[in-house]
């Protein structure tokens, strides 16, 4: 298996795939961006507006006041937020206090939120007294070995007029914090001057980050990211704007920035830039749409659903987008159809991208300016090298033309799973120059010029007969008729043949089409072995906490259905 580099004449991104991209910490990517933008803008929560310095200086004292409570270098300090500015100033503040953070999903339960604290070794979580977080933290400083929570308050965050909407319309959504000495209130943390002495960071050996994924195989494992790890990628991820940062560059942080895509391609990507972030709780059409014509947003990153919500939404056809220039796409495949209504409605450029939590985020991405290949997703970034190994056995090249299981190696792959070296040996291969390579676990292909394409994910295949069907083949099929909205294809038991693939999906507005209507349409365009036993319509389709369609949760449902 060989480690050469991409085939550079052919290289469509406007920066170099081997620009000098040396090793830097977190601590100093955020300090030398708040040195150069001093008062601009980074944060516009819905209409309050944060500073770069105003936000250094909210980092700096919550480093303080955790070093103030006995925490340091090491310690594992989570985060248990929606979008508020607390999550940034906490997690620039964790970090430069030489901890490292847990990103957990404010969707969890207590029983998933305090496994991940077990497993992680977490001592201190932040919150907020939201009736949704606050409950569901303390059950979890009770049960688990957690020392203590910090909580902030959304109100306090705001415009005083909105503060003073939300404290009375929202005054039974709020949990008291309790009078208990391990549960501190936020402001109480930062009421100190952020002077305090931090230690120096290792970029390549201190970790910034434990994201929890399901790995490329298995149960959630937490994706070690050093310093060095995620300050590459969010270099690698500007890169890819052709003309560099630019004054006034406003990005829609919809996406939850729990999740690593947000955290690269909204949060750190744009402090690379100097950049300000339109921040937004949660992702909501309505409210992505007002905020783009507010603030005349240049950037919107998402996810398939999220574009298709907002192409639904009745605010659309008035929502001025004009200065809309760039949205990428990743998470999920993107649809071609939904790509070409997106981009005539909003004449904004879409474009196709690829990564894990084990990358850090990104991996490949199209142009945004340039040659791009629809269905596929784009070129490896700068120094990110990407090969097919075969499936069965990823000692050995994938034969020449046939789809491969995709490797990655480069700057943004993860140390490692926490806790977990025993997952090493079929999360890496190795080559003979010592180059360690991730096993992404999805199949693909890649074409002369470097463009890269998913065929499925190994896991997701469907054994017929003894014949690997690709579920994604036949989604993409049925994303061809007009009345069908979502699709997901999964494998179920048959007796006959092991498994065999069924189709769900959801309509279009308006669209009247029955099950068996849609199967009759789609079989006669597919091999043998890949057609379908059925075509269910759905209100719904089951999705993951950033959006995405979720296979493995529907094979849950359906399976209890049939239990």
């Amino acid at each position: 298996m060989s480690s050469a580099a991409p085939v550079l004449d052919r290289y469509a991104h406007p920066v170099a795939w081997d620009t000098p991209l040396p090793p830097m910490s977190m601590v100093t990517l955020f300090e030398e961006s708040a040195a150069k933008r001093g008062d601009a803008p980074l944060i516009d929560f819905l209409g309050r507006h944060y500073s770069y310095a105003e936000t250094k200086n909210g980092a700096d004292r919550v480093a303080c006041g955790l070093a103030a409570m006995g925490y340091g270098p090491g310690d594992r300090i989570g985060l248990f937020l929606p979008n508020v500015p607390h999550y940034v100033a906490a997690y620039y503040g964790i970090l430069k206090l030489g901890a490292t953070v847990v990103n957990f999903s404010p969707l969890y339960t207590a029983q998933e939120l305090a496994a991940q604290v077990e497993d992680s070794g977490t001592k201190l979580l932040f919150t907020l007294s939201a009736s949704a977080l606050l409950p569901t933290a303390l059950k979890v400083l009770e049960t688990s070995s957690l020392e203590r929570l910090i909580v902030g308050s959304v109100a306090g965050a705001l415009p005083p007029a909105k503060s003073l909407f939300y404290r009375w319309f929202r005054s039974q959504e709020v949990t008291p914090r309790p009078d208990d000495r391990r549960v501190t209130a936020f402001s109480a943390l930062i009421a100190n001057d952020g002077g305090c002495g931090t230690p120096t960071i290792d970029p390549e050996r201190d970790l910034a980050l434990i994201q929890y994924t399901g790995g490329t195989t298995g149960s959630p494992k937490g994706a070690m990211l050093s310093h060095a790890n995620l300050s590459a990628n969010a270099r690698q991820v500007a890169w890819l704007d052709p003309d560099g940062p630019t004054p006034g560059e406003r990005i829609i942080g919809a996406l939850p920035m729990f999740h690593v895509f947000a955290n690269t391609c909204v949060l750190n990507r744009t402090v690379v830039t100097g950049g300000e972030i339109v921040m937004l709780p949660r992702f909501d059409a309505g409210q992505v749409l007002a905020a783009i014509a507010r603030t005349r947003a240049t950037a919107l990153p998402g996810v398939p659903t999220m574009y298709r919500a907002l192409l639904d939404h009745p605010r659309l056809p008035q929502t001025n987008f004009s200065s809309l220039r760039f949205c990428i796409s990743g998470g999920a495949p993107m649809p071609p159809e939904l790509k070409e209504r997106f981009e005539a409605a909003t004449r904004a450029t879409l474009v196709e991208g690829y990564g894990l939590s084990e990358s850090s985020g990104v991996v490949s991405c199209n142009p945004y300016a340039g040659p791009q290949q629809a269905g596929s997703i784009g070129q490896p970034i700068a120094h990110t090298r990407v090969r097919l190994v075969d499936k069965e056995d990823a000692t050995r090249a994938a034969p020449d033309g046939e789809p491969g299981e995709i490797v990655v190696a480069g700057p943004q792959i993860m140390c490692g799973y926490w806790h977990r070296p025993d997952a090493d040996d079929t999360t890496f291969c190795i080559d003979a120059d010592g180059t360690k390579w991730l096993r992404t676990g999805d199949v693909g292909t890649i074409d002369e010029d470097g463009f890269i394409r998913i065929v499925d994910r190994l896991k997701d295949m469907i054994a017929v007969g003894g014949f690997k069907v690709f579920p994604s083949e036949i989604e993409r099929v049925l994303y061809h008729h007009p009345a069908i909205r979502e699709a997901l294809v999964v494998g179920l038991p048959n007796d006959y043949r092991g498994e065999s693939p069924h189709a769900y999906v959801t309509l279009a507005e308006d669209a009247e089409v029955t099950g068996e209507a849609l199967k009759a349409w789609l079989n006669p365009q597919l091999g043998k072995h890949e057609r379908v036993d059925e075509v269910v319509v759905r209100l719904t389709l089951p999705k993951t906490m950033i959006g995405k369609l979720s296979r493995k949760d529907l094979i849950a449902e359906v399976m209890a259905e049939r239990a």
